[in-house]
């Protein structure tokens, strides 16, 4: 069967390059300079899949994007980002408005063509499965969180972040929902002081990021890989499917919900209420249960960030940190903090 590609690239060489490429390999190769010519041609050709630049002259790469997903004749066409841009914010933009992968430049044969030949398979099989078009899902039946995990796993669309980098803004549409596969991250919120404070912590395995299960409402919060962190993401619009689909799902994800609502009264009672001692401890305890493998694991997060957690001013948690050093609670590696006697912390009040 003979596969035709589109490729919108302004850069004449690499254009030329990749499409004499492409042909080698016995695809039919389109090529058009620029977006509004990529569109016409998209619309006039109706390739199998596309491949397109984002930073381009007369149209760049996303407002292609939104022209081919309105028209019924290429909604349904798989859509290859091709950039030179490797900012997570530029490739989320692009995922978000419902590309189906990405390439960066420079790239190796092999990633351009794995690329090409995992977006056709998908398409074929959903042709298989009943001619759906890419913004429906087709799944078997999930009975349980951890089915719905699995989904992610192998369905979601992987995204990494390295230590301090931004997953998404407060005030950002909330187009997607998140399992950690590796990492962990906080959600967190400035007060009117301008002051941060931490209102969740995420570590791998948990979901993040459902502000609404339905709806593409803005995210409330931002939120911030505390480090190297790798993800799997699926849309909104996969998630109304499945929770259609699999009611038990959605039950469990209400579940989700409401133990959320319920650590966050714990939180905002314990700010409110507690000794700045019992304050510091459970932090303490919290990153060590929550985020670390062992509870014993050196906690790798800042003060400031413990601190906003806690509730309290840094510097009054550092000479908390302090007492809890000198009575043997706590010792520090570095900038890290070693939790040595977790009872203990425990008993704080």
């Amino acid at each position: 069967m003979i596969t035709k590609v589109l490729l919108i690239e302004d850069d004449i060489v690499l254009r030329d390059n990749t499409a004499e490429l492409l042909e080698l390999l016995n695809y039919v190769v389109v090529t058009a300079s620029n977006g509004k010519e990529g569109v016409k041609t998209a619309i006039l050709n109706t390739p199998d899949i596309i491949i397109c630049d984002i930073m381009m002259p007369e149209m760049d790469g996303y407002k292609v994007l939104e022209q081919l997903s309105t028209n019924n004749k290429t909604s349904h066409i798989p859509f290859i980002f091709l950039s030179a841009k490797t900012e997570h914010q530029d490739i989320r933009k692009g995922m978000n408005m419902g590309a189906d992968d990405y390439i960066t430049k420079p790239f190796t044969e092999d990633e351009l063509v794995s690329a090409i030949k995992s977006r056709l398979a998908k398409v074929a099989i959903l042709k298989e499965q009943g001619g759906l078009n890419k913004a429906e899902v087709e799944t078997e039946e999930l009975r349980s969180l951890n089915d719905l995990k699995n989904y992610f796993d192998n369905n979601g669309t992987e995204l990494s972040f390295e230590k301090n980098e931004i997953i998404y803004n407060e005030g950002d549409h909330s187009n997607q929902i998140y399992l950690i596969s590796r990492g962990a991250v906080k959600c967190h919120k400035l007060d009117e002081h301008g002051k941060e404070l931490t209102t969740a912590l995420y570590k791998e395995d948990d979901l993040f990021g459902y502000t609404s299960f339905t709806h593409t409402i803005t995210h409330k919060e931002t939120a911030t890989a505390i480090e190297k962190t790798q993800v799997m993401g699926i849309s909104i619009i996969q998630l109304t499917k499945i929770l259609n689909d699999n009611h038990k799902v959605a039950i469990a994800l209400i579940d989700l919900l409401t133990d959320d609502l319920s650590n966050v009264k714990e939180q905002l009672l314990e700010m409110a209420y507690s000794s700045v001692n019992k304050k510091t401890a459970n932090t303490i305890i919290q990153f060590a249960e929550k985020i670390n493998r062992k509870p014993d694991d050196p906690i790798k997060i800042s003060r400031n960030d413990l601190a906003s957690v806690a509730g309290v001013a840094t510097e009054t948690f550092i000479r908390t940190l302090t007492n809890f050093k000198n009575k043997g609670l706590i010792k520090s590696e570095g900038r890290n903090i070693v939790v040595l006697d977790l009872k203990r912390l425990k008993l704080i009040t």
